[in-house]
């Protein structure tokens, strides 16, 4: 049977300060009158029963997640003890599956993606859900390039699967980690690359081997996990794994190591808005291409960002650079530094003075 298993624990630290550790960026109204993660909900629940959907978060976001879709049952919210990277959130949630049903086929989603063309979306994940359960294989979705984009990470395709399938299929030749412009440029002009949407199908049964291959001491805890899922001391034993797991993608960990896995070029619109610079693309613009929400006044200012809440924000005279203004904190950074915004939030969290803001 087919479950959808979406992945809601992240912080959104690139969109800071908007979003924040009790309140990250899935659960926020970024494009449009829904959250991203009612917006996720929506989309799969079009194909997928709502028995057959997970959510695999921590319990900070557990109160928020029954507030915004409740219509998810309350049985299906994997709760992790701490968040130790995708690699343990979806053997976790593997193991779960493979309890309730040990043929489970998982399709593995982040909660904070925005997808048009849902038809092509619907018709790429059954032509997933179809080869990984007939080649017993990873699949993952792969989205053709449409600028050179630096914030994601690129997979170059190899031979194509001689089959007829609507959506091209290739095996996988390499994984290559976000580049800078000119390699993201030098991508799109060779023609064989894709993004890396972070969207993957396979068996669960056949991902746990690949688990006992490449992590084998991940597995182990996995299996002990699976030993108690159902019994009295089954939370106990989940942190007591869980503290001796290493945080790892499962990129690092499994894909970019197997030679089992294979790649749809996915013809429907996604954008991972995870930054600033990606939300630019949605808001509105002045004739001097500044990205503006809330009150302003902006005085010869060019190519800036001014996102704002309550108060009136006022630029005279700069270029290229991103303000926000929230309750408690001013946001000022240069454009091309978005994705370094992290980094400033991790210094926020070493001061015990600062790090209430995060």
């Amino acid at each position: 049977m087919n479950h959808v298993v979406i992945m809601c624990g992240g912080s959104g630290s690139r969109f800071w300060p908007i979003s924040r550790k009790v309140y990250p960026k899935q659960f926020l109204k970024t494009v449009g009158e829904k959250t991203m993660i009612q917006l996720t909900v929506d989309r799969i629940s079009r194909f997928i029963p709502l028995e057959n959907i997970y959510m695999v978060t921590n319990n900070s976001y557990v109160k928020t997640i029954r507030e915004q879709v409740p219509q998810v049952f309350e049985e299906n919210l994997i709760i992790e003890p701490q968040i130790k990277e995708t690699a343990a959130c979806i053997g976790y949630s593997a193991v779960k599956l493979l309890k309730k049903d040990p043929e489970a086929v998982m399709i593995v989603l982040p909660s904070d993606h925005y997808i048009e063309n849902e038809e092509r979306f619907i018709e790429t994940l059954k032509q997933g859900i179809e080869i990984a359960g007939s080649d017993n294989c990873l699949v993952t979705m792969g989205i053709k390039p449409s600028r050179p984009e630096t914030a994601y990470g690129y997979i170059e395709t190899g031979k194509k699967i001689d089959r007829l399938l609507k959506v091209p299929t290739y095996k996988i030749k390499r994984f290559t980690e976000k580049p800078n412009r000119e390699k993201a440029q030098e991508f799109i002009d060779k023609g064989t690359y894709l993004w890396n949407s972070g969207m993957f199908i396979w068996k669960a049964a056949v991902l746990l081997r690949q688990y006992k291959k490449f992590l084998p001491e991940m597995y182990q805890s996995l299996k002990r996990m699976s030993d108690h899922i159902g019994n009295p001391g089954e939370s106990r034993i989940v942190e007591e794994e869980y503290d001796k797991i290493d945080g790892i993608s499962i990129d690092y960990g499994i894909l970019e190591k197997t030679w089992d896995v294979y790649v749809m070029e996915s013809s429907f619109f996604w954008d991972d808005i995870g930054n600033w610079t990606a939300l630019e693309r949605y808001m509105d613009k002045d004739e001097n291409g500044n990205s503006i929400k809330g009150g302003h006044k902006v005085l010869d200012s060019r190519n800036c960002i001014l996102y704002g809440n309550k108060r009136l924000i006022a630029a005279l005279g700069v270029e290229d650079l991103i303000i926000v203004e929230t309750d408690d904190v001013v946001l000022v950074c240069k454009k091309d530094r978005d994705q370094d915004i992290k980094l400033l939030t991790k210094e926020l969290l070493k001061d015990g003075e600062t790090i209430k803001y995060v």
